[in-house]
């Protein structure tokens, strides 16, 4: 199954739908998805995306990101939320060949799971109240913080983890473009970490188990830390989910 909308200019747009959840159910095809940046969005490709019907878009970077690189397109049809939920900058392609990509990178996501409470909590609020048109949620490569976010719904929903780290590994179709995409960027400059553009499942296991340490699981951290309480659930859970659950 190819969960990768094609676009040219975007590398890693994919949708949400379709895992099972622990009691039964199957999140919903075309009402969520998860996305590199939407500043790249012009000609064929804004047409492409506005058939997806879409009417929420949620950017999780960072101000000097949309400064330097855009933001969607307004249109009439889109309600924008700026929640950037990284508080602490890093240059990935900055890091050396010796820098391993599991536990370097689940330990920048428990940074950003606890450093981005309040923005965290809003983007899953809007994802939840997204009732009439599909919502989507997108960063600059569509991998960190679009794959913490991802993590975290799916996670409430109750899709298994086996299935969240897979999720979150789909990015390697994309890899090779966002690499190619950095060095047009930086002519002249060495990309010196592997791990660049990579979503290796340690990086996902690492970072859930972080959670399931400190909280007990997805719902605990999101309860204990980010105030999610049942209502919250049970509204992510209406939006998203297909089916009754299994008794």
């Amino acid at each position: 199954m190819n969960r990768h909308l094609r676009f040219e200019l975007l590398h890693n747009f994919r949708d949400l739908g379709g895992y099972r959840t622990a009691d039964g159910r199957t999140v919903r095809w075309g009402r969520l998805y998860r996305a590199d940046s939407l500043g790249k969005l012009r000609g064929d490709d804004w047409d492409r995306f506005l058939e997806l019907g879409v009417g929420t878009v949620i950017d999780l970077r960072y101000d000097w990101e949309i400064a330097a690189k855009g933001r969607v397109p307004e249109h009439p049809t889109l309600t924008y939320h700026h929640l950037s939920i990284e508080h602490r900058p890093y240059d990935q392609a900055a890091l050396g060949p010796g820098v391993e990509t599991g536990p370097y990178l689940a330990e920048r996501y428990l940074e950003v799971a606890h450093d981005g409470v309040k923005e965290l909590r809003r983007a899953l609020e809007v994802i939840a109240g997204a009732h009439d048109r599909p919502a989507v949620f997108h960063c600059a490569s569509g991998k960190d913080r679009t794959g913490l976010l991802a993590a975290l719904v799916l996670g409430l929903l109750g899709v298994p983890e086996d299935d969240i780290v897979e999720d979150f590994t789909l990015t390697r179709l994309a890899t090779a473009r966002l690499v190619a995409d950095w060095r047009a960027a930086h002519p002249g400059r060495e990309l010196t970490w592997p791990g660049y553009g990579t979503a290796p499942a340690a990086v996902m296991r690492l970072f859930l188990d972080g959670l399931n340490e400190r909280y007990g699981s997805v719902r605990g951290y999101a309860a204990g830390l980010l105030g999610v309480d049942d209502s919250l659930v049970a509204a992510l859970r209406a939006n998203l989910l297909d089916g009754e659950p299994r008794r």
